[in-house]
């Protein structure tokens, strides 16, 4: 039995259902998310504002993502949002009601925002209230899915050690990422033509062949742009005539702040052209304005960004087109999800160990990469300081 808190259109949901766990609950505060759940999942979601924790069902997993744009590089991170307070709300929900075991996601922004603030505030009730957990940031691509989409899991036992999910395939191409940790000897990773493929071609008008699966025609420099970019090519190799303005601010903005050529971070890709032979870069809510098909002059359609999220065609979303890239972008990627289900559901014990005693943090993996920013050194060394785990000795890979 699992309650989804902060569910969104259900896709951790479906993930967990269908690793075997039953949905029992699941609660939001978006109306077209919510509509979208109970169309394809079931009534059994209300909305209710999680700043204030809900009362709910006993249940054996407590399960959610709460919304991650406070900390999301693709905007601007903003230490004083309020949808970040939101992660306190989920640890003490689970504290509270104190299930077995609980399933933590989010954008990997959460480890370094505030210098670890969101961290500390997702371990402390929890290590108090008695769970073992593992903190890790993941590639879902590792897990099978076709994106390169980088995210941070917790999982936590309720006074046993819930385990973690093995890898079961190679993120090959993972951008920043060690290869000797992307999961090598495992198969490669899906590609985004595994993905989407065999769907029809997309029509002109809604709803096209497959739900969804429709384009409105690039036109004037949109156009051009697309018949320029060749593929895995972004708005960096374009003429500078054809940059966005937005574009052209960001590129500039490090050069303007006097940082050293060598330490500039390039700005966002803005419109790029897909690979169909690689996974897909991450889906976001801009993922239909920004990712060009990979052969034709033309943008993702809604459907095909769901299969890169792999969502069934079967499913459908309620709401306008904004509302529904926008779901899908804040979604956790349902193979993911069944993964760490199943991974969950084979530690579950029959019953909660008792006595429990104090929790504590098992393991903490914050990056993929062999090197590390100094805002994320910060996190680790707080970290180590205050939940008794030695980085230095921590092993970074898993099977």
């Amino acid at each position: 039995m699992i309650v989804d808190l902060f569910c969104g259109s259900g896709a951790l949901t479906l993930g967990l259902m269908e690793a075997g766990f039953k949905s029992l609950q699941a609660f939001d505060v978006w109306p077209p998310a919510i509509a979208t759940f109970r169309k394809n999942i079931g009534h059994h979601v209300e909305e209710f504002d999680l700043s204030e924790p809900p009362e709910i069902p006993k249940c054996e997993v407590i399960a959610g993502g709460p919304p991650c744009q406070g900390f999301s590089s693709a905007g601007r991170r903003n230490v004083d949002d309020g949808r970040n307070s939101l992660v306190g709300s989920f640890a003490m929900t689970v504290a509270e009601h104190r299930p077995k075991a609980f399933v933590f996601e989010n954008v990997e922004g959460f480890l370094t925002t505030g210098r670890g603030r969101y961290v500390r505030e997702l371990l402390e009730p929890l290590l108090t209230a008695g769970y073992w957990i593992h903190l890790r940031k993941v590639n879902a691509a590792n897990f099978g899915v076709p994106q390169h989409r980088k995210r941070v899991v917790a999982i936590g036992g309720l006074g046993f050690d819930p385990g973690f999910p093995a890898w079961t395939h190679q993120a090959f191409g993972a951008p920043g990422a060690n290869p000797h940790l992307a999961g090598n000897g495992r198969p490669a990773a899906a590609t985004l033509d595994d993905a989407i493929a065999d769907l029809p071609e997309a029509s002109l008008e809604p709803p096209g062949p497959v739900a969804d699966h429709w384009f409105r025609p690039l036109s004037g420099d949109d156009l051009e742009r697309a018949k320029l970019l060749m593929s895995g090519q972004t708005m960096r190799d374009l003429p500078e005539r054809l940059w966005h303005d937005s574009y052209r601010r960001r590129a500039l903005r490090r050069v303007m702040d006097g940082t050293p050529l060598e330490k500039r971070g390039g700005p966002p890709a803005g419109v790029r052209r897909l690979r169909g032979d690689a996974p897909s870069k991450a889906i976001t809510g801009s993922a239909i304005r920004d990712f060009l098909h990979p052969r034709e002059h033309r943008s993702l359609t809604i459907r095909e960004a769901a299969r890169i999220q792999t969502y069934p065609d079967w499913f459908e979303f309620v709401g306008n087109p904004v509302d529904k890239i926008q779901m899908i972008g804040n979604s956790v990627p349902i193979k993911m999800a069944a993964v760490i289900g199943r991974s969950l559901r084979a530690n579950l014990p029959s019953r909660i160990p008792n006595p429990i005693g104090q929790g504590k943090l098992i393991s903490f993996v914050p990056t993929l990469a062999s090197g590390m920013s100094p805002a994320l050194i910060n996190t680790c060394h707080m970290v180590e300081e205050n939940f008794g785990i030695d980085l230095r000795e921590e092993p970074i890979l898993w099977p």
